[in-house]
């Protein structure tokens, strides 16, 4: 299931050899599905005319319905650049050849973006512990499962932190991109769901309404690391210089007031340049899951549960380590 969006594109063409090595004009840029295919495509395409004519390349937008559906298009070479989040960008990085080489700046400046649970302003519940008390009775809109914002940072800081699982917690779990989740919420599709604040900017600019005036926020995350740009590690070292130099410059050359407009409608005041090491956050969080469900597990032998759970703490101390370095 995780593979229909790119089995599908997978049958509508010839896969045989790599697109970057089939035509070496051409290169795909993959977006993860937070919002409408027609909203994404409207709000970066001005970028993507801007890379093609800077790059001397053809650069085509490629949109799936899933996350999983951009990780297994650069995992075959069909997508060589893609926006994601920090959850599917550390796929990318760990199983389909990416490469963290930028990340985005938001509006205001800041170095992320939060997480959010979120109900209808009139709706009666008013806090956490009303949900996790009614959820019997609940419909919840969760995020995909490969998405920060919308399942891991949600997972482990809300729903772990209070010991439930929404899949027993809730009546009923739909699964769905930010923009969906928040339109049933307004429109009584689901009780609660979740999304994070650089859609509620989105929906500000698409509808000219403050998300905030129609919905009650009942959980805000931790800072999340801002959205990462991937590029495949295998693309030509001066081929990634001159995508990472496009991005970091854009909004700041000749063209820099009409580049700044095309930014606002992203939500974006620019890019900044960032490596993997972004992406460490995530898996500490990723880690600390594997450690819980480790120790609840009941069918492990206790020599077994003691050898994974010595690995994982390795894992977490070698990130650790890594964190630190990173912030000196």
């Amino acid at each position: 299931m995780l593979r229909r969006t790119f089995l599908a594109v997978v049958a509508s063409g010839v896969v045989a050899l790599p697109a970057f090595a089939q035509d070496a004009k051409t290169l795909n840029i993959g977006f993860i599905s937070t919002e409408s295919s027609s909203n994404l495509k409207n709000a970066w395409q001005p970028v993507i005319e801007d890379l093609s004519k800077t790059l001397g390349v053809q650069v085509k937008p490629f949109f799936a319905s899933d996350y999983a559906g951009i990780i297994e298009g650069m995992r075959f070479n069909k997508v060589q650049i893609a926006w994601f989040g920090n959850k599917s960008a550390m796929e990318a990085v760990d199983r389909a050849n990416g490469e963290v080489f930028a990340s985005v700046i938001d509006k205001d400046g800041n170095p992320g973006y939060w997480s959010l649970l979120i109900v209808r302003k009139d709706s009666d519940l008013k806090s956490v512990e009303d949900v996790i008390k009614r959820g019997k009775d609940l419909s919840y809109g969760a995020g995909d499962p490969n998405s920060t914002s919308g399942t891991a940072v949600p997972g482990y800081y809300l729903w772990a932190a209070n010991k439930v699982e929404p899949k027993t917690l809730f009546k009923a779990v739909r699964i769905s991109n930010h923009e969906t989740n928040l339109l049933s919420v307004l429109n009584k599709q689901v009780d609660v769901a979740v999304n994070n604040t650089e859609n509620f900017e989105r929906y500000r600019i698409n509808t000219g309404k403050n998300a905030y005036d129609e919905v009650r926020v009942l959980w805000k995350s931790p800072l999340i690391p801002a959205d990462p740009l991937v590029y495949r590690k295998d693309l030509p070292a001066d081929m990634k210089k001159k995508i990472q130099t496009f991005f970091v410059n854009y909004g700041k050359g000749p063209n820099a007031a009409r580049e700044k407009e095309t930014l606002a409608t992203l939500t974006y005041q620019g890019f900044r340049p960032s490596t993997d090491a972004q992406l460490v956050p995530i898996r500490q969080i990723e880690l600390a899951k594997e450690k819980s469900k480790i120790e609840t597990d009941t069918t492990l032998a206790a020599a077994d549960k003691e050898k994974k759970l010595a690995d994982v703490t390795r894992r977490l101390a070698d990130l650790d380590k890594a964190a630190a370095t990173t912030q000196q």
